[in-house]
């Protein structure tokens, strides 16, 4: 007899997520487990394929499989599930699909639970010249290590644990409610199977001591503020044979005393005298990568904006590299001598009309309106 399609079995659509299959799942379960559906071989029959389906679906190597090939995709006798016939209890579903929500994924029969050690982030300081050209950068993190007195055991010299009386050794325990149980981590040994009677007074029974551990942190260029760099296997140590976890180094950009960075454009503000303001001339320009010469052309104003062609930064994602826009400031003169100031109202007497200042005009003319349309 020809399957059923895994989607319709589950009755979700086949764009559906994987919370969503999970779902599904969960609640077809409980309506059509063996358990309560005693001697009905359609339910029992059902609640076949619907956890063959959930088996599939939820594995993304299969499901994409058997998206493309159907059936022919996947492996039949991966998923077909033996013995549903009563000798698989209810709490095999809370191991695969609710052991999320109680506590019991990870710990398995027979054995002490593996737990993944916690990840760790670490704040970098980078100055802007690292962040833009990248840089390798040595940092030191807290982490932990097996105590050298009691080899990682947690018990005092001369003992050892002892296996732990309320899950025998399990690490874990199952609580019955209704037709169902439930596997949960054990709460007296938090999954060890042992406990220790007489610990170890160098590391307080935990079997590890603090330590530090330093890191060479390589920075690609073009990194930006909020950006971060993960160091796999970093991180703490896992327990009872489980893996590390990692090191995430989340990148601070310091702020920099001439460029202000948005995205991978640079800005900065360039002071030019009245004088090159108003007859022209070069001024020599930083850039991250060296000097170049900035023509100023005559009667430039005050928020001129000049665009150096890919002087900025090329971002860590990829793209062009960004450019370089300078903001002029004209400067007013200060603590001017008395021929100064001389000059200058002599140079200010031959400014007449608004030809000389048309900024200033037509601010002047708007003034003026202004007044007289609040005569009544």
């Amino acid at each position: 007899m020809a399957k059923r399609d895994y989607y319709e079995l589950l009755e979700v659509s086949r764009n559906a997520t994987e919370a969503e299959i999970k779902k599904a799942y969960r609640r077809l379960a409980m309506k059509l487990h063996p358990d309560r559906n005693p001697g009905d071989k359609a339910a029992e029959e059902r609640f076949k394929e619907v956890k063959e389906a959930f088996e599939v679906l939820s594995d993304e190597r299969k499901r994409a499989a058997y998206d493309q090939f159907g059936h022919a995709g996947v492996d039949p006798s991966a998923a077909a599930g033996a013995g549903f016939g009563g000798a698989a209890g209810f709490s095999d579903i809370f191991d695969s699909v609710f052991g999320d929500i109680f506590g019991a994924a990870g710990a398995r029969r027979g054995g002490s639970r593996a737990y993944r050690g916690s990840d760790l982030q670490y704040d970098l300081e980078l100055t802007l010249e690292e962040a833009v050209f990248g840089a390798t950068v040595k940092i030191k993190t807290p982490t932990s290590k097996e105590c050298p007195a009691c080899k990682g055991s947690g018990a005092k010299a001369g003992s050892s644990p002892v296996t732990c009386d309320a899950c025998g050794g399990n690490g874990h325990i199952r609580m019955s409610q209704g037709f169902f149980s439930v596997q949960q981590t054990c709460p007296k040994c938090r999954g060890a199977g042992r406990i220790v009677r007489d610990p170890c007074m160098a590391c307080g029974g935990q079997g590890r001591v603090r330590d530090s551990k330093t890191h060479q942190v390589k920075v690609p260029p073009g990194v930006d503020n909020g950006d971060r760099i993960r160091l796999t296997g970093e991180g703490e140590p896992g327990e009872n044979g489980g893996p590390p976890g990692d090191l995430y180094v989340s990148i601070h950009v310091k702020e920099h005393p001439i460029f202000r960075r948005d995205g991978n454009d640079l800005y900065c503000e360039v002071p030019i005298t009245m004088v090159v303001a108003a007859l022209g001339g070069e001024l020599e320009v930083p850039t991250l990568d060296g000097r170049v010469m900035l023509k100023v052309p005559p009667e430039t104003q005050t928020g001129k904006v000049f665009r150096l062609r890919s002087k900025g930064v090329k971002s860590v994602r990829g793209g062009g590299v960004g450019d370089l826009l300078c903001r002029v400031a004209v400067e007013t003169p200060v603590n001017l001598t008395k021929r100064q100031k001389e000059l200058l109202q002599e140079f200010g007497s031959t400014l007449q009309g608004g030809e000389h200042s048309p900024r200033s005009s037509s601010w002047l003319d708007g003034v003026k309106k202004f007044f007289e349309d609040m005569k009544f």
